[in-house]
């Protein structure tokens, strides 16, 4: 089955020199875009993250810092990444709880301006484990028959990722070929920031998540303690993270 596309959707992987989506940093990064009218272009980067590749994450994608010292760095190739990007959906494995959020990061860091406001994402990930419950190379191998062969290659992972999801259209009549209801189908919960320091209440009002003010709105703690506004923006909390709470309290300046 062929996906039904309203506008492009870009599926995307990364390998990265880790985990933490606030400290780590891309090395690698693959797009394959897919046009409603069917046409596609794919594009893979390494990337030089100007910080050290630990011994531990070379072992999972093959990545040294050998390998990638004469590559550019993501603020370099933040230009064609974010062009390739601007007017798609996105689509990954695993990519609402990491892909997405640490792209998001690095494109802040280069100061690109990037945000989800405009456009849906669908983490195949969440479909897969909603109907079976395992991981990518098993994904494939169940729903397409085929060994992932030189897993944890973003290219490899990122075409894998595509052909799983077509192949869950087949499979699961009740998936609605569409990608606003794929991105619903694959939400966890109401998030408004990827980390999920901030969330939408039944109200649909912004709340945090955590710390002495956890459940409380967040426009309310900003008027009866506007240092804490400050305090975050200081603070090792992601860079989306503090880009959404600023949008949030100049709306709330806005509205005086």
């Amino acid at each position: 089955m062929e996906l039904k596309l309203n506008r492009p959707i870009c599926f995307f992987d990364l390998e990265t020199t880790g985990i933490d989506v606030a400290k780590d940093r891309i090395v690698e990064i693959s797009i394959f875009k897919v046009y409603p009218n069917g046409n596609t272009e794919s594009k893979t980067w390494l990337v030089n993250p100007t910080i050290p590749i630990p011994f531990t994450a070379s072992q999972v994608h093959g990545i040294t810092d050998e390998k990638v010292a004469n590559e550019p760095t993501f603020k370099e190739l933040s230009g064609q990444i974010h062009s390739m990007i601007k007017d798609s959906d996105l689509g990954g494995f695993n990519s609402d709880r990491f892909d997405i959020p640490l792209l998001a990061e690095e494109l802040l860091r280069a100061e690109v301006d990037f945000d989800m406001k405009n456009r849906v994402s669908v983490d195949v990930q969440t479909i897969f484990h909603k109907k079976e419950e395992r991981t990518l190379s098993a994904a494939y191998k169940f729903y397409c028959n085929q060994s992932l062969e030189n897993a944890h290659s973003a290219e490899a992972d990122t075409m894998a990722t595509y052909e799983i999801l077509k192949a869950q259209l087949d499979r699961y009549p009740d998936l609605e070929n569409d990608m606003k209801a794929l991105a619903e189908f694959t939400t966890r919960k109401k998030s408004v920031d990827f980390a999920g320091f901030i969330a939408l209440n039944d109200k649909g009002q912004e709340i945090f998540t955590f710390g002495k003010h956890k459940g409380a709105l967040v426009e309310d703690v900003f008027d009866k303690e506007p240092g804490y506004f400050g305090w975050i923006q200081n603070a090792d909390f992601p860079l989306y993270t503090k880009k959404v709470l600023t949008g949030i309290k100049l709306r709330k300046l806005n509205t005086k």
